[in-house]
Parts: C-alpha cells; sequence; structure tokens
C-alpha cells in the first residue's frame, strides 16, 4: 500500500510521525528522478492539510537526515502549487547539461520564477551557478529577461550574508530571497483570503521589484484587509440589494463561523474525494478536477428562522471551469450541510438578491427553514426552491 493510500485510508496511523518517518515507509525510502519513492512523496503532500506539510517543512530543517534537502526541495514546490502556480519539479541532483534548478513555477501573468532550494545559508552559495539556469530558458526561447527571475528558498531566517551576497552582484535585480518561515505564511494567507485580487499581489512580491517605492506592498497589506472586512460584512448580511426586490432579510451582527473545514470533510466524504483547502472558502481534490465553494452561516432568527450566505462571481466562475463543480452550505453546524451541483445552483442566481458595492458584488444566499423543511427564498416574483434533497 503506498503512503497516499495508508493516509486515506487510515489518518491516525501517520499523524505525528516525522518527515523522516514518511520517507523510510514510501517506495523504497530513497529519492530518485521520478522513482517511486518521489512519486509517492509528491502524491502525499499534495493531498495534505498545509499544517502538516509546513510541519514536515520544519522536521528537514531541525534534523538532517538522508536526502532531508530533497524532501524539502519537493515541500517547497508544494507550497508554490499551492499559492496558485503552475509548478514543473526540478532535478534532485545536477547532470552535465542539463538545468539543475529545483523548481520552476509559472504565474497566472506568465512571469516565470527559478526556483533554487537550500536548507542553510551557513555557506557561500555560488549565484552564477543559479543565474545560469534562468539564462539557459532565455537563450532556449522559453522565456525572456523581463518575464523571468530567481527565488532562492532558504531554511533560515537570518539570511544577512546572503542578502549582502545579491545586493552587491549583478543578480541584484533578477534574484529574490525567501525563508522557508515566510512561505508558510503566505500560504497560510492564501487559504484565508477569497479575493484573487489578494492572490495577485501576493504573487507580486515574488517577482524582483524597486522597493524604494512601497505601493505594492501597501496593496497587499490593504487588498488582505478588504477581504477580511468584506467577509465580515458578508456574514451580517449587508443590505444593499439590487432592484427589484422584497424585503430582504438579513443575517444579524454575529460573531463569525468558522466550521467550512468540518463541512468540507463531510462533503468530501459523500463524493469519494479527499478536498484540500486552497483558499477561505475554495477546496479542490489534489488534481484541481473537482472544486467545492463551501460557506457557512450561524442560525438567525428574523420573521423566520434560517440561514444567510454570500455567493460571488468568482467562485461561480471557479467552480464551473472544473470538471465536477459543487456548492456546500453549512447550516447552523456542519451536522446540517446542503451539497448542490453548481450546474445546478448557477441556473438559481438570477432570481436571487444581489448586494453591489463600489468593489464588488455578491448573490444573497437566503435559506428559510419552514416547519422543519429548508427552502431558497429568493426575489419578489421568484419561487421558493425545496432544499431537502441537497441534505448530506
Amino acid at each position: 500500500m503506498s503512503v497516499l493510500a495508508l493516509w486515506k485510508s487510515s489518518p491516525g496511523l501517520l499523524e505525528g510521525k516525522t518527515a523522516k518517518q514518511i520517507l523510510a515507509i514510501s517506495g523504497d525510502g530513497k529519492l530518485v528522478e521520478d522513482g517511486p519513492t518521489s512519486q509517492e512523496i509528491r502524491a502525499l503532500l499534495a493531498e495534505l492539510p498545509s499544517s502538516v506539510v509546513a510541519k514536515y517543512a520544519l522536521d528537514c530543517l531541525e534534523e538532517s537526515f538522508p536526502d532531508s534537502g530533497l524532501v524539502l526541495q519537493d515541500i517547497v514546490n508544494e507550497m508554490g502549487a499551492r499559492l496558485g502556480m503552475r509548478i514543473a519539479h526540478g532535478r534532485y541532483r545536477g547532470r552535465p547539461g542539463v538545468s539543475g534548478h529545483d523548481g520552476l513555477w509559472t504565474l497566472p501573468s506568465g512571469h516565470r520564477i527559478v526556483v533554487e532550494v537550500k536548507t542553510t545559508d551557513a555557506y557561500r552559495i555560488d549565484l552564477n551557478v543559479i543565474a545560469a539556469y534562468r539564462n539557459s530558458m532565455i537563450r532556449a526561447g522559453e522565456t525572456s529577461e523581463d518575464d523571468s527571475s530567481v527565488l532562492i528558498v532558504v531554511g533560515r531566517i537570518d539570511t544577512g550574508d546572503l542578502e549582502a551576497q545579491i545586493r552587491g552582484s549583478k543578480y541584484a535585480w533578477s534574484m529574490r530571497l525567501l525563508s522557508v518561515d515566510a512561505l508558510v505564511r503566505l500560504v497560510k494567507l492564501r487559504e484565508s483570503l477569497e479575493d484573487p485580487e489578494s492572490l495577485r499581489r501576493i504573487h507580486q512580491i515574488l517577482v524582483p521589484r524597486e522597493f524604494t517605492k512601497l505601493d505594492e506592498i501597501v496593496d497587499l497589506v490593504f487588498s488582505t484587509a478588504e477581504d477580511a472586512k468584506g467577509a465580515d460584512e458578508e456574514r451580517g448580511g449587508a443590505t444593499s440589494v439590487s432592484a427589484p426586490t422584497q424585503a430582504v432579510d438579513v443575517e444579524p451582527k454575529l460573531t463569525p463561523v468558522a466550521f467550512n473545514d468540518e463541512c468540507a470533510v463531510r462533503i468530501g466524504a459523500r463524493l469519494n474525494a479527499h478536498l484540500v483547502k486552497r483558499s477561505r472558502a475554495l477546496y479542490s481534490t489534489a488534481d484541481d478536477s473537482l472544486r467545492l465553494v463551501c460557506a457557512v452561516s450561524k442560525a438567525y432568527d428574523s420573521s423566520r428562522p434560517g440561514y444567510w450566505f454570500a455567493f460571488h462571481p468568482h467562485q461561480r466562475d471557479a467552480l464551473l471551469a472544473a470538471k465536477a463543480g459543487y456548492v456546500g452550505l453549512g447550516c447552523g453546524s456542519p451536522r446540517l450541510t446542503l451539497l448542490i451541483p453548481i450546474s445546478t445552483f448557477n441556473q438559481w442566481l438570477d432570481g436571487m438578491n444581489m448586494t453591489s458595492l463600489e468593489t464588488r458584488f455578491y448573490w444573497h444566499v437566503q435559506i428559510h427553514d419552514e416547519s422543519g423543511r429548508l427552502v431558497l427564498v429568493r426575489r419578489k416574483g421568484q419561487a421558493k426552491i425545496p432544499l431537502d434533497e441537497y441534505k448530506i
């Protein structure tokens, strides 16, 4: 049984194991190019919660073991994938005549980042060797100087010597440096946000820029705050609703709820699919063939008991672009979860109330409990839609 199959069938058996122990029970325990161990490790990393992936990264840095640097290389590439970039794994070991970079990340904009992973910067790194990987792609016509850069990911947070080495070299405008810890925090940040614009700004800070002008960093901080503010507004049920509408029952200001992950686990079991968290509400399988937007609501009381959710255009687009897309709605707790195919849900949107703000709009998903039956309530003149068949 592969280590991934073991994780899926009995995750408790692997909880608490270190990266060294996981490597030992994967394949033949040795990492070689495209070997069985490599395939098992990468498949496992793609399915694990980001907190476990981060733990394995720390294991590789705290305890050196055979191939620990190679495991860390795969972990760093997995983190790049979780930041929404298309990744191509590099080589574990150099070979004459073949580029020896550790990874190649392609941003949605087309910019390509050559990634080099170092467990430590305790010794001087030959920047010329790393730059040669990028230059070989430029000569081959695979990218250009303006559309490519180098990112060195190192295990240590204190990287003063390497920073000075880069600043004093001719590569100061084409290389950037990032600690593994900072990379982990970027992944966690991405998982807490929902606005695609915030993700684009995270990408931009990985690309070399002249930071005398700090606008892009300020933009990232601002967009992060706006994303969080928008989530709080939606949980409170903003009431700027487009006409024509009936009076809208909205959720009162409540302490935000966050049981999305628990609902996603239940939905994954129903679909027989392991779902990985991608953003605050988006989950998908490792191969991205199945996507789920999972929103949650506390129960509220107005003229009748019910639940309230916001649904965004970018969420609809993400689900429609997948081979299989679903909307999950956690009503009060994970015990009452609805699962609706996007092909069905999309047909209901035109009849829903909407909030239109200066920078975004979203649909109100209003669910009422009518004598124990859940119904979707839409604009005046639109029929209510029974939802009990979608309970899981």
